[in-house]
């Protein structure tokens, strides 16, 4: 293991400096304080879009409610429905193509029918 740590840093030009930029001088320690800030910015757009995009038709303050009060399950679902679709090409055509037939569900759905259908759902989610 040790062998193919040192081969790896041959290969990448690693001469003792620390190539990770970040605060510390550990490198893992960069890593993870460069992931959770990068997931911290990417969960503060996505709510600040969803909010935005659901607070021109609800209004901003059930935009908010509805936003912030998702039950574990739908963040849980969300979640491995993005890794599926991330981790494989596979993987992103299931997911999109399971997109495409709930769009095409909704849309054989009566228009009235199926916007009742979504502003249920989402009073239910901002009540919570």
């Amino acid at each position: 293991m040790a062998n193919k740590v040192s081969e790896t840093r041959d290969t990448l030009g690693y001469h003792g400096q620390n190539d990770v930029p970040g605060p510390s001088t550990n490198p893992s320690t960069n890593l993870i304080i460069n992931d959770i800030m990068l997931r911290s910015v990417g969960r503060l757009a996505r709510m600040t879009v969803e909010k935005a995009i659901l607070g021109k038709r609800y209004g901003s303050q059930f935009a908010k409610d509805a936003v912030e009060n998702r039950s574990l399950m739908h963040t849980l679902t969300a979640y491995g429905v993005t890794k599926v679709a991330t981790r494989s090409i596979p993987g992103a055509a299931l997911v999109t193509g399971g997109l495409l037939v709930k769009t095409l569900f909704d849309r054989s759905k009566s228009l009235r029918a199926s916007r009742r259908a979504g502003d249920k759902a989402l009073r239910e989610q901002g009540e919570d």
